[in-house]
């Protein structure tokens, strides 16, 4: 059985990977730290028909290096970066689902959590004067292990990501759109959405998934960072139409949508300031 733990603190994670931090051009302090709170609304899983809504606590640190910079959007420029070209390292993952909670899963193991931590390519399609619009393509690939450090197959997700300043004329406030599709191998699918003959039911019948299409993402976000703390929200539209899973009985809808929204009051900073790059 999942422990209350080890849910907690996996949402917690979720929430820091999520909730987007704004990129400001100028100086700002090399690193910054903090706290706040995020509210999260989302399914159990992709093609689940059942969501939860957690009210979370969560803690804010930005590292601004030559080399490495942390936020909560990803790890950048720790391996390669150009002026076009930058690789660095994608991070994803899921939460823990008790199947007993959930019931197109009733009587089948729980989902444990996983970590999905690989490199991706980054190409920049276009910058326009000052930064203000930045179009990228992105292409991850990432290894997914579960808690237990079990090997659960690979996520391979290309992006197009559109990153905006002062959308509509709004001075501070960052926009992102990022939209494409996900594919991954079969034992990835099988791990969401395979039915062993041992968990078969009357209505729930033994499935085996195949790798392949895994359905598109849509993502909005939208934030702002304040003299000291910052809010962000996003809105998450996830489509399996096609999927080569779709016809699994554990997938209750083909469309499922994730909302979320922080706040995180900045209590500390560095004294060294540095200039921010988008």
């Amino acid at each position: 059985m999942m422990q209350p733990a080890v849910r907690c603190s996996s949402l917690v994670w979720l929430a820091l990977s999520l909730v987007p931090i704004p990129v400001t051009a100028g100086e700002v302090p090399k690193w910054e730290g903090g706290a706040g709170v995020a509210v999260i609304d989302f399914p159990d899983y992709r093609g689940s028909d059942e969501r939860n809504t957690y009210v979370l606590p969560i803690p804010y640190f930005v590292y601004r290096g030559k080399f490495l910079k942390i936020d909560r959007e990803k790890v950048r420029g720790l391996l390669f970066k150009s002026e076009r070209v930058e690789l660095d390292v994608s991070l994803s993952g899921s939460v823990p689902v008790k199947s007993s909670d959930n019931e197109a899963r009733q009587g089948m193991p729980d989902l444990d959590p996983t970590l999905e931590l690989g490199p991706s390519l980054n190409l920049a399609l276009h910058r326009s004067e000052g930064n203000k619009f930045v179009l990228e393509l992105r292409l991850p690939v990432r290894p997914v292990i579960d808690i237990h450090a079990d090997f659960q197959g690979y996520v391979f997700q290309p992006q197009l990501n559109l990153d905006v300043q002062d959308p509509a004329g709004y001075t501070g406030w960052k926009l992102g759109l990022l939209a494409g599709p996900v594919f991954a191998n079969g034992r990835y699918h099988q791990y969401f959405y395979g039915v062993d003959p041992a968990d078969a039911t009357a209505t729930r019948p033994a499935y085996t998934a195949h790798g392949g299409y895994a359905g598109s993402q849509f993502i909005g976000a939208l934030s702002k960072r304040f003299p000291k703390y910052w809010v962000g929200g996003f809105v998450k539209w996830d489509s399996l139409h096609g999927a080569a899973f779709e016809d699994s009985p554990l997938v209750r809808d083909s469309h499922n949508f994730t909302v979320g929204f922080a706040i995180s009051r900045i209590f500390s900073r560095s004294e060294c300031m540095v200039q921010e790059d988008p």
